[in-house]
C-alpha cells in the first residue's frame, strides 16, 4: 500500500512539473506591453492587447467591457503610476495562461489621488497567433 501511494505521489508530482510551463517570450512581451499601455493610457495598444469579447469584473464586483476599461484608462485626468506585481501567479499552457498577483495601484483620477491594493487574475488566450487578455478579475485586499 505504501509503495502504491508513493508511486502515485511521484506520478502526480511529475505531472505537475510537466504542466508547469515557463512564460513564453511572446506572452511575456505582451504582458509587459499591457502594463505599459495601462500606465501610459495608450488607447491603440489597449485595443490591440484586449480581446474584443474581453470582460473585467472589477474590485467593486461590477462587470465591464473592453470599451469600459479603455475609457477608464484613457480619460482626461486619469494617470496610473508604475506598479509592481507581488505574489505572482503564472499558469501557462499551449494557447492560454492565467497571470496575476497582488499590486498596489496609485495614481490620480479626476484630480483625486487614489491608492488601492488589488489581487487580480488576467486570463490570456492566444488567438490568431497573438496573445490577448480575455478576462480579468480584481478584488481588494
Amino acid at each position: 500500500m505504501k509503495k502504491a501511494l508513493f508511486i502515485a505521489l511521484l506520478l502526480n508530482c511529475a505531472a505537475l512539473a510537466r504542466d508547469a510551463a515557463p512564460i513564453p517570450a511572446d506572452l511575456a512581451a505582451r504582458v509587459h506591453a499591457y502594463d505599459d499601455a495601462q500606465i501610459k493610457g495608450d488607447r491603440a495598444a489597449l485595443e490591440d492587447l484586449l480581446a474584443d469579447d474581453y470582460v473585467l469584473v472589477n474590485s467593486r464586483g461590477q462587470r465591464q467591457s473592453k470599451a469600459d476599461l479603455i475609457g477608464d484608462y484613457t480619460k482626461p485626468g486619469f494617470k496610473l503610476e508604475p506598479f509592481t506585481v507581488e505574489e505572482a501567479v503564472e499558469l501557462v499552457w499551449r494557447d492560454g495562461a492565467v497571470l496575476g498577483g497582488v499590486a498596489t495601484l496609485r495614481g490620480v483620477d479626476e484630480g483625486q489621488a487614489f491608492e488601492v491594493r488589488l489581487r487580480f487574475s488576467d486570463i490570456w488566450a492566444k488567438r490568431d497567433g497573438r496573445w490577448r487578455v480575455i478576462y480579468t478579475h480584481a478584488s481588494r485586499t
